[in-house]
């Protein structure tokens, strides 16, 4: 009977590291961006409300834009990959967000979407290729894509914050 029970241990041990390791490439991507977003987000409410119009030259984003563009890269990314944005987002008007709480709101609710969709995709689907608009990629690709975008638009953040005199929360 114990060799019974510890024979079924070792098999339901076994499936779980496995499913684990089925989306280690998922759950790794959604990791580090959960950290990227987590620190977007921290710089978008250091910002004042009177900061997010501030860009630093004519024709670049302001703060409040560029936090859109995230957001909006966020939706655009996921359906390409097959996950529409939810019904009550607005993708053409999402840029046309104002107010600093609610272009966070925009933000962390972009952010939670793409965080549920990415251990949505399938370890035996990370090889399919996509067409992104910008670039064909996989699907693996495209995850990738995500996390850099976001990495990306938190150090344009970075050096908005610094040319405002707001310093990134997490160096205080």
């Amino acid at each position: 009977m114990k060799m019974k029970f510890l024979l079924m241990s070792i098999l339901t041990l076994s499936f779980y590291g496995m499913q684990a390791q089925d989306n280690l490439a998922q759950t790794t991507i959604q990791a580090v961006l959960t950290g990227n977003q987590a620190q977007v987000i921290q710089l978008a409410e250091a910002f004042s409300e009177e900061q997010y119009d501030w860009r630093p030259m004519e024709g670049v984003n302001s703060v409040g834009e560029a936090l859109l563009h995230v957001a909006g890269g966020n939706y655009f990314l996921a359906s390409k990959m097959g996950f529409a944005p939810p019904e009550d987002v607005d993708m053409m008007n999402l840029g046309k967000i104002t107010g600093k709480e609610n272009i966070i709101a925009a933000l962390k609710k972009s952010n939670a979407f793409v965080l549920e969709k990415i251990v949505e995709v399938e370890t035996a689907a990370l090889n399919e290729e996509v067409d992104f608009g910008f670039a064909k990629m996989n699907k693996l690709g495209g995850l990738l894509a995500m996390m850099e975008h976001n990495g990306e638009h938190k150090g344009q953040l970075i050096a908005y914050a610094r040319s405002n005199g707001v310093v990134p929360p997490w160096s205080k």
